[in-house]
């Protein structure tokens, strides 16, 4: 066909054109409009699923305790109250809980992602004695559940030597439980929270980037770290940036490693873990009686501690959604 015949048949009429294919232009539009609506249903569900439990946890920090138990009410408050919100933040020590975890998340975050960074960078372009090996051993990391672990890490840091150093000096080992020293030696170890799919990722980033701009690098005077630091790391930065998203919210979130090694420390995951246990306390020491609380109050002041904790997170990604959007999309599965 011509172009002369091309500018001639898009200027019929749809039927025209759709008698001309003998009825195939009608079929490829109804299809297309089908796929779409299909599309369409199936991408609103799946964001209702993901957003309704927020959306009611969101009702309900609104509502009253007679609210919780009227039939009549639903979704939208009849008596609307922002008193949940204050009872819950008393309860989580809201300020001082945040601090904490700001903290200790941020230099937590900070120090996985630099070590895993080095680690995935190692594996995805150096050749050394069992790397499969080695590599099998992060898999597991990913694979196996922390729990299985917990006691060996109790008794480990309870009695915490290197290779029997303190005890010969001192004559006794060293108990660094109630510390935060254990965690950060985990992370540094990339034992902590998470960190074997940080690896994993990570690698799988470098092992897309082209061979040829260290190569280049090389060939121009520069050694392997500054390669590393100069090259690598600038081509990397999304892929850091989502795991130190990961580890951020991992971490402000984690019961069982701060329970585990932070328990001391006011933080809001735990805060959040024990605010039921924290209510009823509140409620005894007000009422000054033991008083046994409905379910329903429970899990409203549960729902708004879960609201108020997360906020910082979904500002988070707000901010960061690009470059953890380009990274996820970036990061191929190359075996």
């Amino acid at each position: 066909m011509t172009n002369t015949d091309t500018q001639t048949y898009k200027k019929l009429g749809f039927w025209e054109r759709n008698r001309l294919s003998g009825g195939y232009l009608l079929k490829k539009v109804v299809g297309e409009k089908a796929v779409s609506i299909i599309r369409f249903i199936l991408l609103f569900g799946m964001c209702f699923m993901i957003i309704q439990p927020i959306l009611n946890k969101i009702s309900v920090s609104f509502m009253t305790e007679q609210d919780l138990y009227n039939p009549i009410v639903i979704s939208i408050p009849e008596h609307f109250t922002t008193a949940n919100y204050r009872l819950a933040a008393e309860l989580i020590s809201l300020k001082e809980a945040v601090f904490n975890s700001l903290i200790i998340s941020l230099t937590i975050a900070a120090l996985q992602i630099a070590m895993c960074t080095l680690v995935g960078y190692g594996f995805a372009r150096f050749e050394f004695p069992f790397k499969k090996f080695w590599f099998a051993c992060v898999l597991l990391v990913i694979l196996i559940p922390p729990q299985t672990i917990a006691s060996s890490l109790h008794l480990h840091f309870r009695y915490f030597d290197i290779l029997g150093i303190f005890k010969l000096i001192t004559g006794e080992t060293i108990n660094l439980r109630g510390s935060k020293l254990p965690y950060y030696l985990m992370s540094a170890g990339c034992m902590g929270l998470k960190n074997g799919l940080y690896i994993y990722m990570i690698r799988q980033y470098f092992r897309n980037i082209p061979g040829d701009l260290e190569e280049a690098a090389y060939v121009d005077g520069c050694g392997t770290l500054k390669t590393f630091i100069t090259i690598m790391l600038p081509q990397a930065r999304p892929i850091i940036t989502s795991c130190f998203l990961f580890a951020f919210v991992w971490q402000w979130t984690d019961g069982f490693y701060s329970r585990m090694f932070l328990g001391n420390t006011k933080l809001v995951s735990t805060g959040l873990s024990r605010i039921v246990d924290s209510l009823g306390a509140y409620i005894q020491r007000i009422n000054g009686v033991k008083t046994t609380i409905s379910v329903a109050y429970s899990n409203c002041i549960l729902a708004t501690g879960t609201l108020i904790i997360i906020v910082p997170l979904i500002i988070i990604y707000l901010f960061a959604q690009r470059e953890f959007v380009e990274s996820i999309s970036s990061t191929g599965i190359k075996m």
